[in-house]
C-alpha cells in the first residue's frame, strides 16, 4: 500500500512537472495551422537580435566563469588552509546572493558606479559590460563556492600544499598546478550552474541596459506569440543540458578515482 502511494505520488509530481513543458513545447511547434512545424525556432534562429545577444549572453557567462574561478578557488583554499575559523562567516557572505534580490544589487551598482560617482562604470560600454560580469559573478556565488568548498573537502590540502612547497612550489604553483587540477571537477560544476544562471538572468541585463539573452526573450514574448515558446524551450534545453554535464562530469570523475 505504501508503495502504491509512493508512486502514486512520484507520478503526479512527475505530471505536474511534465505536462507544462508539453504544452510549451507543443505549442511551439504550432505556427502553422493544421500541421506541427520548425517555423518558429527557424525565425527565432534567423533573427539577427537573437544571434547577437545568445552570442553575447555566452560570452559573459564564459567570462564570469574565469572571474568566479580566479575569485572562488583561492579564497576558499585559503580559509580552508589558514583561517579555518572563518568559514562560517565567509560561507554566511557567499549565501547573502540568495537573501538579497538581484534588482536591490543592480540598483546598488547604478548608485555607486554612475556617471557622477568617483568611478562612473556606467559612463562605458566597457564599464558597464564589467558591471553586469560583477553582477553575475555576485548571483553564482552561493553556487560557485559550495562546488570549490565540496571538492577540497574531498583532498588532503594541507598535506598537498606542504609537499608541493617542500619541493620548492610558490604559492600561484600550488594552486594551479596541485590545488586547481584536484578540484577541477567541482569547478565545472560551479561553472555549469553560472553558465544557465547568466543565460536566463534577466534584473541586471535589463536595469543596465545590456543585450543579454534574458531581456530579449522577455521583449518576444510581449510582441510575438510562437516564438517565445521556442525561446523558452531553448533556453530549458540549455538549462538541462548544463545539469546534464554536471552529472556526467561528476559520474566521470568517480569512475577515474574507482579506476586509480
Amino acid at each position: 500500500m505504501k508503495k502504491a502511494a509512493a508512486w502514486a505520488i512520484l507520478f503526479l509530481g512527475v505530471t505536474y512537472f511534465v505536462l507544462p513543458l508539453i504544452g510549451m513545447v507543443e505549442f511551439s511547434l504550432s505556427m502553422r495551422r493544421g500541421v506541427y512545424s520548425f517555423d518558429a525556432y527557424a525565425k527565432v534562429l534567423a533573427d539577427p537580435q537573437f544571434r547577437q545577444t545568445f552570442s553575447y549572453s555566452v560570452f559573459m557567462a564564459l567570462l564570469t566563469i574565469v572571474f568566479g574561478m580566479f575569485l572562488v578557488v583561492p579564497t576558499a583554499f585559503w580559509v580552508r588552509l589558514k583561517m579555518p575559523r572563518m568559514r562560517p562567516v565567509v560561507e554566511f557572505v557567499t549565501l547573502l546572493p540568495l537573501v538579497i534580490p538581484a534588482i536591490v544589487v543592480v540598483f546598488g551598482y547604478i548608485r555607486l558606479f554612475n556617471t557622477s560617482s568617483w568611478l562612473p562604470l556606467t559612463g562605458t560600454t566597457f564599464g558597464t559590460n564589467m558591471l553586469l560580469m560583477f553582477g553575475y559573478a555576485t548571483l553564482s556565488l552561493p553556487y560557485m563556492y559550495r562546488a570549490v568548498d565540496t571538492g577540497l573537502r574531498t583532498i588532503d590540502v594541507a598535506t598537498l600544499t606542504e609537499a608541493a612547497q617542500s619541493l620548492g612550489a610558490g604559492w600561484i604553483t600550488v594552486l594551479a598546478r596541485v590545488i586547481l587540477p584536484n578540484v577541477l571537477v567541482a569547478v565545472l560544476s560551479g561553472a555549469f550552474v553560472t553558465f544557465a544562471i547568466v543565460m536566463g538572468e534577466f534584473t541586471m541585463a535589463a536595469l543596465l541596459n545590456r543585450p543579454a539573452f534574458g531581456p530579449y526573450l522577455q521583449l518576444m514574448g510581449a510582441n510575438k506569440a510562437y516564438e517565445p515558446f521556442a525561446l523558452a524551450t531553448i533556453a530549458f534545453v540549455i538549462t538541462w543540458a548544463c545539469m546534464g554535464l554536471i552529472q556526467l562530469v561528476t559520474r566521470f570523475s568517480k569512475h577515474t578515482k574507482a579506476a586509480r
